[in-house]
């Protein structure tokens, strides 16, 4: 365990609550100390959801540990029990309460509660969120279905000819990224395909549904962070294909739909014909030449990375210059995925890593997590956020799926946005002194009554300056062509140049104010490494004062 300001995934026993409340008819008992008393907030508040998650805790305090926790446990299941009813009750500890060893599986057992009670042994210090939601999930499945698998040996019954094929939606929870959209926009596919849905667990099934799972002829596994285990043996106890597609992306959702017809034996053709997506039009249209080739760094789950970049790179013609993920129970997959694209993959859950390699991958987008934008935030670059953690406005009340042809229409607008609004601003900083659109200009259609004063200063450059420069003195504005020139200057990076001055003390640098005027008319994307790149160009001279002739010179020395 590190000891870290953010983390992309909570202990697991946070996994467990996204199982249990997702639910009906579960309660979650926690041995956990006060203070790990949190479920309330991540639920309500931040997905707004409108129950309380069926937790309760112990909360035991420093004084209780001279006396007897375990019976303050074995106390907490049985008021639980009486006053919740649940159908099946989870049990286990938090991280703190782990070191504690009370043995919670044991102890609730001893209870003899007419209800099955699922153990939790969730290792909380080699262990997080993921992987505790897809170990509870699992426990689940094997104890409320495994009473009703058949004989080992014996043959699934076969499908009768005039009986529709059924499936299971195996994977989405509570607090889970888009997940009750994706569920929604899954289940009208499959009912297009002609394919009944059997169970969706855990998100909205008892354990009664649980326990009925085994009558699917097949799974459809969303989410494999979550149900790929529980899926695994659902196949090799009930025989049971899952699909292996996650329908993210207009490629994917053709290729999950051609795989699930594949597995009821129906007609792919009807549902692929109508296909309602527009990212296809605007792939074809001559306005996506306007982004097309802009880097992209991709981070997050395995799930939504490796299907992100698959986008970015295919449909929308995108370079994929950074993926990565914090899921290191699939680093396999996303190491095929970066092999793709020839970028090194990035595993790590270390957001400080990410935001390293970021900077060094100096991209143009950035889709990542909650995480990323801040990252992206403070390095000045757009940022979409396309999974798991996530904030609570990434838990819209509106209808905005992931997956299927509206996800597609989704994700489009996703990532299209920000480098669109990134151009305005672009735009905008250009014509900012115009003596039309300038901050003292009244509004043009005043005519006579604009304001003829002089532009107002540009803004401080939000990337660090090593020194602090003169505040630029208004004057004419460069034109266009100089503003072009100033945008293609020093944004590649070149091997340093051989100089004596390189072997020297670094030289305090200083923008003059023309300089710095001329660097603001550079996208604010690369303007970082424009400058950064400049005054490498000027040390290596042993200049101290940074002209726009240097910044020229920077621009022809880079562009060899």
């Amino acid at each position: 365990m590190q000891l870290t300001v953010w983390t992309y995934e909570a202990p697991p026993h946070v996994g467990a609550m996204r199982i249990a409340t997702a639910m009906e008819g579960v309660h979650y008992v926690l041995h956990a100390p006060q203070g790990d008393t949190y479920a309330d907030l991540l639920f309500t508040m931040i997905e707004r959801a409108t129950k309380r998650p069926p937790v309760t805790y112990t909360t035991f305090q420093a004084r209780d540990l001279g006396s007897d926790t375990a019976e303050l446990f074995k106390t907490s299941v049985k008021e639980a029990y009486e006053r919740f009813r649940p159908q099946a009750l989870l049990v286990g500890a938090s991280c703190t309460a782990e070191l504690i060893q009370d043995d919670p599986g044991g102890l609730a057992r001893a209870l003899d509660l007419p209800i099955p009670v699922v153990p939790l042994e969730l290792p909380a210090y080699q262990r997080k969120e993921n992987w505790g939601a897809a170990e509870t999930f699992y426990r689940l499945v094997r104890t409320l279905a495994g009473p009703h698998a058949p004989p080992p040996g014996s043959k699934r019954p076969a499908r009768g000819p005039d009986d529709a094929p059924r499936c299971n939606i195996l994977g989405p929870t509570a607090l889970g990224f888009r997940h009750r959209d994706d569920v929604h926009e899954v289940t009208g596919l499959l009912h297009r395909l002609g394919v009944t849905v059997n169970v969706v667990a855990p998100l909205g099934a008892t354990p009664a549904d649980i326990a009925r799972l085994g009558e699917a002829d097949f799974n459809v596994v969303l989410y494999p962070e979550i149900a790929y285990q529980a899926a695994q043996w659902l196949d090799r106890t009930f025989g049971q294909k899952s699909t292996k597609v996650v329908p993210i992306g207009v490629g994917a959702t053709r290729d999950f739909i051609a795989e699930v017809a594949a597995l009821a034996s129906v007609d792919p053709a009807p549902v692929l014909a109508g296909a309602p997506s527009r990212a296809p039009w605007y792939a074809r249209s001559v306005d996506s030449t306007y982004l097309t080739g802009k880097r992209v760094f991709v981070f997050g789950d395995a799930t939504h990375a490796i299907a992100a970049a698959r986008i970015a790179a295919d449909e929308l013609g995108f370079e994929v210059v950074g993926l990565g993920t914090y899921s290191r129970e699939f680093a396999r997959e996303v190491r095929a995925a970066a092999a793709k694209y020839g970028v090194e993959p990035l595993i790590t859950d270390d957001y400080l890593d990410v935001e390293a390699a970021i900077a060094a991958a100096h991209p143009e987008l950035v889709l990542g997590t909650q995480m990323e934008r801040h990252t992206a935030k403070r390095l000045g670059v757009p940022c979409a956020v396309i999974s798991a953690p996530v904030h609570v406005q990434d838990f819209p009340a509106r209808y905005a799926p992931q997956m299927g042809h509206e996800g597609a229409n989704v994700l489009f607008d996703t990532f299209v946005h920000p480098l669109m609004m990134g151009l305005e601003e672009h735009l905008l900083t250009m014509f900012r002194e115009d003596f039309e659109f300038h901050a003292d200009a009244a509004p043009s259609h005043l005519g006579v009554a604009a304001s003829r004063g002089e532009a107002p200063s540009v803004a401080a450059d939000p990337a660090p300056a090593p020194a602090v420069s003169p505040t630029p003195v208004p004057g004419p504005v460069p034109s266009m062509a100089a503003a072009a020139s100033a945008e293609a200057a020093v944004v590649t990076d070149a091997a340093p140049i051989p100089s004596a001055a390189a072997a020297a003390s670094p030289v305090p640098l200083r923008w003059a104010a023309d300089a710095e005027k001329e660097l603001h008319k550079i996208p604010f994307f690369v303007r970082g490494k424009a400058r950064r790149n400049t005054e490498r160009f000027a040390q290596d001279r042993g200049l101290s004062l940074i002209t726009i002739e240097t910044l020229y010179d920077a621009k022809a020395h880079f562009s060899r």
